[in-house]
């Protein structure tokens, strides 16, 4: 739901991040998919990462490149999977959306300089590295 609502509106609203962030911390209370203090971390690691990497291009750009929407979405990924694997959701979500992007583009010959939501692709690598690490 969150992935639609981003590709059509490129907002993450907050009445189903935050909801998501608490319940990843709260099923970790009894470590249901890893520790708590690991929930604990990703959130903030996940938070974390995306706000610096908005506020750097901000201040290199002078324009946006991501919304609160994707902070808090990755803040939940992390309370949900640890922050051992925030790097590959980042990686996965990145390269994902890249190749989608690029491919769009050339077929439809858009132009480069549109807006793309992120969020979908990293609910697509978030959900699909949760799942993984439940299967191993």
């Amino acid at each position: 739901m969150l992935a639609r609502i981003d590709a059509r509106t490129q907002l993450l609203p907050d009445r189903l991040t935050l909801p998501l962030l608490w319940a990843g911390l709260l099923f970790n209370l009894n470590e249901v998919y890893i520790a708590l203090p690991d929930a604990v971390a990703g959130a903030m690691a996940g938070y974390l990462a995306l706000w610096s990497v908005y506020w750097l291009f901000r201040l290199l750009t002078g324009k946006e490149a991501l919304g609160y929407g994707d902070f808090k979405l990755l803040a939940a990924l992390g309370a949900w999977c640890g922050w051992q694997v925030l790097p590959q959701v980042l990686l996965l979500a990145s390269a994902c959306g890249l190749v989608w992007t690029l491919l769009q583009r050339l077929w439809t010959r858009q132009s480069l300089q549109q807006p793309l939501a992120f969020g979908p692709w990293l609910a697509l690598a978030g959900g699909g590295i949760f799942l993984w690490q439940q299967m191993v």
